[in-house]
């Protein structure tokens, strides 16, 4: 194998897919990225089993042929060369070792053989459609902040993304819970998404995928099985596992009856509750929402170190009521609100809260109380 090419390019693709590859692992290929060169291009692919990200970018070949490198090691290698610089891998030796050369540098790696290196993208893939990238950047950025890091309920560690009939018509929804709060997005279902499988997509995959949205104006082509799905980001393919168990049924969650609403100016009440949370000496501390006519006041009390109170002036003309929050649950669901205002419907202090930005907003946040 002899191919050569812009170190930016290489660069950028490196950055992409090395980001799959566990930085420990038993397995040594799986520390390795496949580097295949052939017909004009270099592919790049890097797996952990569970995801797999692929590239393919332009390149001068001069002979074709496949090896596998240190992942991490290659992208640092790359990562600091000059820029403008033209990296040449070769690899038409014996030695069991690839060369790389740019300019006056030269580096010897050792490979391991390509045919080692596992296939993920094995499969027939079900359902077929496109959404543009900037949507679903929206529906990841709106719900992945709730995705439970408890492992030991792993049908809540990722995105649930899935069609339903509402209204006469068929929304596309993301859903995730880490049990104390819910966030779901919907949107109206993209031609070729009805009837597909609800599937979960995991934590990293979803991670990956957001940082891979480069361009919002482009397309995303998503395929999924029941197993497996896999989104074309311009040249760059993600295939990734699907979590294997069953969503909660979280329809169930949502308040339907809560008749006590609270508008509330959200930079304003962010600000208020990020302040009087500074006297707790954790962030998941209670904070505490005493509602009256027209009146919010927030408070904290700390035994170990005081107390705090601010007041803001807000819409509400229910009969009062005093409800405690988890004050980081209650910063991370405000900063998701595109408009001025937080709409809050309440019930009592045991029940769950809604959080939207208006009445009927495609966004829709759930939010458990604390005791105060």
């Amino acid at each position: 194998m002899k191919v050569t090419l812009e170190r930016a390019a290489l660069l950028k693709a490196l950055g992409h897919v090395q980001r799959v590859v566990e930085r420990r692992t038993t397995i040594p290929i799986l520390s390795n990225v496949l580097v295949r060169a052939g017909a004009g291009t270099l592919r790049l692919k890097a797996t952990d089993l569970d995801l797999e990200v692929t590239e393919e970018l332009p390149a001068d070949v001069a002979q074709e042929g496949a090896t596998t490198l240190p992942a991490h090691t290659l992208h640092d290698i790359v990562r600091k060369l000059p820029d403008g610089s033209q990296v040449t891998l070769d690899m038409s030796g014996d030695t069991g070792q690839l060369v790389l050369r740019s300019g006056r540098s030269r580096f010897q790696l050792q490979c391991l053989p390509e045919s080692d290196f596992p296939d993920l993208a094995a499969g027939e893939m079900t359902h077929r459609f496109a959404l543009p990238a900037g949507q679903l950047k929206h529906l990841i950025d709106k719900t992945s902040f709730a995705i439970s890091t408890e492992e030991t309920r792993y049908y809540l560690n990722g995105v649930y993304l899935h069609t339903m009939e509402r209204d006469g018509e068929t929304v596309l929804r993301v859903v995730s819970t880490d049990g104390h709060r819910l966030a779901r997005v919907e949107m109206a279902a993209p031609q070729g998404s009805a009837g597909i499988p609800g599937v979960i997509v995991p934590r990293k995959a979803v991670a990956e995928i957001q940082k891979l949205i480069e361009d919002p104006a482009s397309d995303v082509g998503i395929e999924m099985s029941a197993t497996k799905i896999r989104l074309t980001l311009g040249a760059v393919v993600l295939t990734t596992k699907l979590i294997d168990g069953t969503f909660p049924d979280y329809g169930r969650v949502i308040p339907a009856g809560n008749d006590k609403m609270l508008v509330v100016p959200k930079s304003a009440f962010a600000a208020a509750v990020d302040r009087v949370s500074t006297i707790s000496a954790e962030r998941g501390r209670a904070v505490k929402l005493a509602l009256s006519d027209g009146k919010l006041i927030l408070s904290v009390n700390n035994p170990d170190s005081g107390s705090a109170t601010e007041e803001l002036d807000v819409e509400y003309d229910a009969s009062p009521l005093d409800i405690g929050f988890n004050a980081r649950y209650l910063l991370d669901i405000t900063a998701q609100l595109d408009s001025d205002t937080a709409f809050l419907k309440l019930a009592d202090p045991g029940s769950p809260t809604l959080v939207q930005d208006r009445e009927g907003a495609p966004a829709l946040y759930v939010l458990m109380p604390m005791r105060v």
